[in-house]
């Protein structure tokens, strides 16, 4: 890419957009400034073949940073001029993610006193979510609201009082990201007037009839300010030509970058063989006159130099305190006004790096300088390239534009947007998972210096690293700058129900043997507190209502040799299958609930799985999910103070709840009532009840990796396989209001622990199954998957049939038969006949206790669980009907 057609601006004697044009039959329609504002690329997206890329944006284009203000500030003064000073004193300002945030900016400078909000793709833990909506066309859809004031989007409620609402973006395309947004904000907070504004406005007749009538539908008024107009011509079929072409396209220049690359090494070969024979020439000549002969093989090899890379130098801005470095979560006019005040400060600053400045009288340094953004922070090296202008003076040409998520085709043609492209990993930790991101136009284009301007957030080591952002353009200027913004810290006003200071989660290995990243435990610790009576007692309490099941502790069984051997070998025989359901509903979630859920196990049961679940994830994807096990307790609901916690840290909507099997089904009722119960309580709302299971044989949820009833070997032990950690304890005089659910943590069994052997087990069989996974996973997304609650009604059939009159003393399933031998009085086993080897340990178990197994047909599950039904001491059942108590 020469450097001549680097320069040219906005105004080119070859338009942009002639190639993709001549290609694939794409036209633009419209005003006489349009082709000078837009050109034309193709990416890399399966919904939309075409970008328009804008001129003026800054964005993928390098442009004037005062040409980019310019352009949102003079929209701004339009919708200042449409609204009246009054009522654009008292309008928000709300910019789209990623590349809209800067101009949104600049448009809410344009209306002087209007505070400004954009959307973000980040999620910030203890922000809650204000709003949220999707952008169907783009390759990254989910736009999260996440204001520190969570009144800045009311704006009065409607009627006289209400403010304006004023939604900035680009481009204009067909109007669906904005019916989105307002129909998703007016049904939060109505208004009475909106105002949309974009660079180009290019929606189709239809498009413009669509937003008319759902202004008339929500009764508000809705004004367009934009710079131009026009329309796309795609021709039939442009959506799979436009794929192809690219294809096409990046084969071929794979090819050259092959082909370039073995020539540059074979030079580089020769180089070197040349710069050796030279060396050892000049040695042996030291070594004759010496009289020496150095030894074959010690001659010290000569290697070509690095290719030249510009130095790497850290600038400090200064950066004023307490101002926001963009409008994540809210940009008032106090905060631009300190802006303003300290830019000409740091503009010094990054000009006496540079070596030049005219407010110090210096002409040299660097005439040709990028300030280069990121993704969404747009704002700020915005501001510091007017700054810059200002600092360096005329004889400096300043251009400013941002890194960007968006994958697009780089062809090196006058008549093609995107001449160049540099690629790179992303780091910022992103929430939805490593990626490659993007700088255009940058590569070959001559600047003399680049100023990387990042938030803190972005200061990383994969920033720095060799195949980093900063290394990537090192080859392609003289000098680099980085420039690093604080990254805002919002502080969220507390909920009502938060005032107090909420606990913080245990992790390992202080508590529980799992590593501190496997989970989080919303419990407090009770180890040091006698909880445990033996079983017979308990049930005893239980059944006469002296006592819950959940304010004391089973004595915690240790297995026998034989028992110990019997799940040793159960696992290495069921891992493949536990890997299968791990991987299947683990996909069904990401699919259903992505891109970036929060797991939260149901303690205990489930928090196997949800570690499962988390591996999964992470090493099929990438994926760093938070993890984090919560209890509920049947007949007391759910632990309120750690709903409070997790709404505090993520977002709600994105919580998944998770357990390890069904049974009838209890647990999934008593999940939604106390969401519920929560929400109706004033707790903040938004959690999905739903649970995801490993196995669901009772029929009672939609999210499940299998509904097959089998052995899941975490089911067969207590503590020693679920991180050493009791059931939960919810009794009055241990647990607070404000307080965790109790928890306690048996370091004592150490020796017995096989947490890490069933994880790691389980996790070694993920390759194995990743295809059946993927099959099993498309199947299940297509398929009614509605809750049958079979288990539910099997439940209650036996209840009658065996005289008990109670459906929590049945425990269907294999995962709750073993519970009922290992933690209950046990009366009988009900097996179906012919369940085979998924049911040795529970015979295995029986016969220690002397339980007897009765053979059964018609059972939905391979084997039900009896508790002693109105259980005494005294009670023996033996005859097989129900015993009244004594």
């Amino acid at each position: 890419m020469s450097e001549r057609a680097t320069r040219e601006e906005t105004v080119n004697v070859v338009w942009s957009g002639n190639w993709v044009a001549e290609r694939l039959g794409v036209a633009l329609e419209g005003d006489g400034e349009l082709q000078e504002l837009l050109g034309l690329a193709l990416r890399r997206n399966p919904k939309r073949a075409h970008l328009l890329v804008s001129n003026v944006l800054g964005k993928h284009v390098p442009q004037r940073p005062s040409v980019v203000y310019g352009a949102g500030y003079g929209l701004g003064e339009r919708v200042r001029e449409l609204l009246g000073e009054q009522e654009a004193r008292r309008a928000v300002v709300l910019g789209y993610a990623e590349t809209a945030t800067g101009l949104g900016h600049a448009v809410a400078d344009g209306l002087r006193d209007a505070p400004y909000l954009h959307s973000t793709r980040r999620p910030v833990a203890g922000v809650r979510q204000a709003g949220g909506f999707e952008e169907s066309h783009s390759h990254a859809t989910s736009h999260l609201l996440l204001p520190e004031d969570g009144e800045l989007l009311a704006g009065g409620g409607p009627g006289a009082d209400a403010s304006a609402l004023v939604l900035v973006d680009d481009e204009f395309s067909t109007g669906n990201t904005v019916l989105n947004t307002v129909r998703a904000l007016h049904a939060l907070h109505p208004r009475e007037r909106y105002v949309i504004v974009a660079l180009v406005d290019m929606r189709s007749a239809g498009d413009r009839d669509r937003l008319t009538a759902f202004a008339a539908e929500i009764g508000a008024r809705v004004d367009l300010v934009t710079r131009s107009t026009g329309t796309v011509t795609l021709p039939d079929g442009v959506l799979e030509r436009g794929q192809a072409l690219v294809a096409a396209q990046e084969a071929e220049q794979a090819e050259q970058t092959e082909q370039a690359e073995r020539a540059r090494q074979a030079e580089r070969a020769e180089q070197a063989g040349q710069a050796e024979r030279a060396v050892l020439a000049e040695r042996a000549g030291q070594a004759e006159r010496a009289g020496q002969t150095e030894p074959a093989g010690q001659a010290e090899r000569v290697h070509e130099a690095d290719h030249h890379a510009a130095p790497i130098t850290r600038v400090d801005l200064d950066w004023p305190a307490g101002v926001p470095d963009g409008g994540r979560h809210g940009f008032t006019p106090a905060h631009r006004a300190a802006l303003e005040a300290a830019l000409p400060a740091m503009a010094d600053r990054i000009a006496a790096a540079l070596g030049g400045g005219a407010r110090q009288g210096r002409a040299q340094g660097p005439r040709r300088v990028l300030v280069l953004g990121f993704e969404e922070l747009m704002y700020a090296p915005l501001r510091l390239g007017t700054a810059l202008e200002a600092a360096l003076g005329p004889d400096a040409e300043i251009r400013y534009s941002t890194t960007t998520r968006s994958p697009v085709l780089a062809v090196d043609d006058p008549g093609y947007a995107i001449r160049t492209r540099l690629v790179f990993p992303a780091h910022d930790d992103p929430a939805d998972g490593p990626g490659d991101r993007y700088a255009y136009n940058v590569a070959g284009a001559g600047f003399d210096a680049v100023v990387a301007v990042v938030d803190s957030t972005a200061d990383t080591p994969e920033l720095h690293a060799p195949e980093g952002l900063l290394a990537r353009l090192a080859p392609h200027t003289g000098q680099v700058l980085l420039a690093v913004v604080p990254s805002y810290t919002p502080t969220p006003v507390p909920h009502a129900q938060e005032s107090a200071v909420l606990p913080e989660p245990l992790r390992g290995p202080d508590f529980s043997s799992y590593a501190p990243e496997d989970v989080g435990w919303l419990l407090q610790d009770l180890s040091d507190t006698e909880l445990e009576a033996p079983t017979e007692e308990r049930e005893e309490a239980i059944q006469s209502g002296g006592a819950h099941y959940a304010e004391s502790l089973p004595v915690e069984y240790q297995p026998s040799p034989e028992y110990q051997a019997l799940f040793t070998a159960a696992l290495e025989t069921s891992a493949a299958r536990i890997a299968r359901a791990v991987g299947t509903v683990t996909e069904t979630v990401l699919a259903e609930r992505g891109p970036r859920p929060v797991l939260v196990s149901l303690a205990r049961a489930g928090t196997p799985v949800g570690v499962l679940m988390r591996r999964w994830a992470r090493h099929r994807h990438g994926l760093d999910l938070s993890h984090y096990a919560i209890s509920i307790v049947r007949g007391r609901g759910i632990d309120a103070t750690a709903l409070r916690w997790l709404a505090a840290h993520h977002d709600p909507a994105d919580v998944v709840f998770v357990d390890g099997w069904t049974g009838k089904g209890a647990i999934t009722r008593e999940l939604a009532a106390a969401i519920t119960e929560f929400e109706a309580s004033g707790g903040p709302a938004g959690f999905d009840p739903e649970i995801s299971v490993l196995a669901d044989p009772g029929g009672c949820v939609r999210t499940y990796g299998t509904r097959e009833d089998f052995l899941i070997p975490s089911a067969c032990l207590n503590s020693t396989v679920s991180g050493l950690i009791s059931r939960t304890v919810l009794r009055a005089d241990l647990v607070g209001p404000d307080d965790f659910h109790g928890g306690k943590f048996y370091r004592e069994l150490a020796d017995s622990d096989v947490s890490g052997l069933f994880l790691d087990t389980v996790a070694a069989r993920f390759d194995e199954v990743a295809g059946q996974v993927e099959d099993e996973a498309k199947e299940l997304l297509a398929a009614d998957r509605a809750p049958t609650w079979e288990g539910w009604a099997a439940v209650e059939r036996i209840s009658e049939e065996y005289g008990i009159h109670d459906v929590n003393l049945v425990k269907p399933g294999v995962g709750e038969t073993t519970r009922v031998l290992l933690r209950r009085v046990p009366w009988k086993i009900l097996a179906k006949r012919g369940a085979g080897a998924d049911l040795t340990h529970i015979r295995l178990l029986a016969e220690q206790r002397g339980v007897p197994v009765e053979e059964v047909d018609d059972l939905p599950y391979s084997c039900v669980g009896l508790i002693h039904p109105r259980f005494t001491r005294g009670a023996t059942g033996a005859d097989g009907k129900a015993v009244q108590g004594a």
